[in-house]
């Protein structure tokens, strides 16, 4: 089993910037893809960014304003630039060996 917690939501004006942060426990050997997924109300959860091997890929909507990093067992997300339609319940994510794992969800409101 792989726990998730999350860290690092709140409010933020458009424009402005926040980090997430995730931490991974447990049997977290064997992770092989980490990654941040959002969900705004009324909406599917969609994927934001993963990254996975060294490399990382991004939702064309965050492109160039989001960077995801990963630190061992811990993953974080840069949020750059944000917008109003970036507010969302932001999912921690995690796979290992074919079991995916997420984590409580943070709460990201942009609004001025």
């Amino acid at each position: 089993q792989v726990q998730l917690v999350e860290s690092g939501g709140g409010l933020v004006q458009p424009g402005g910037s926040l980090r997430l942060s995730c931490a991974a426990s447990g049997n977290v050997f064997g992770i092989n893809a980490m990654g941040w997924y959002r969900q705004a109300p009324g909406k599917q959860r969609e994927l934001v960014a993963v990254t996975r091997g060294g490399s990382a890929s991004y939702a064309d909507s965050v492109k160039g304003r989001f960077t995801i990093f990963r630190d061992n067992a811990k993953v974080y997300l840069q949020m750059n630039s944000l917008k109003p339609d970036d507010t969302a319940v932001y999912y921690c994510h995690a796979r290992r060996i074919n079991t995916d794992y997420w984590g409580q969800g943070t709460q990201v409101t942009v609004s001025s």
